[in-house]
């Protein structure tokens, strides 16, 4: 079993321009980061989930980091207009960004 202090895993959702902003301002925090591509399901847009290994006690921290680099933005969408008979896009104002975080205990690591 590996005595590495990482008693927290944090799950984070953030788009993809967010990506390198949040994975440089979490390794200065000294988390262990590694991410993979994702996508979300309502846009369809591109996503990238990051798995965050640190120390319990390190979690405001990484927590205050991804708000800080993680910036919530309004982007328009076209959609059709209910009741035309030809479908003119309407721009509608989406707010995107930010990040989702899902916080796990870890009760065993191990780097083999």
């Amino acid at each position: 079993m590996n005595t590495n202090q990482i008693h927290l895993l944090l799950v984070a959702v953030v788009q993809e321009q967010d990506l390198e902003p949040a994975t440089r301002v979490l390794q200065e925090t000294g988390a262990t980061v590694t991410y993979l591509s994702s996508a979300g399901g309502f846009l369809g847009r591109r996503n990238a989930t990051l798995l965050i290994g640190l120390p319990s006690d390190k979690e405001p921290q990484a927590l205050e980091a991804l708000e800080k680099a993680c910036r919530q933005r309004v982007e328009y969408m076209t959609l059709p207009m209910e009741g035309t008979p030809m479908p003119m896009p309407s721009p509608v104002p989406v707010t995107v960004g930010g990040a989702t975080v899902f916080a796990l205990p870890v009760e065993r690591f191990e780097q083999i």
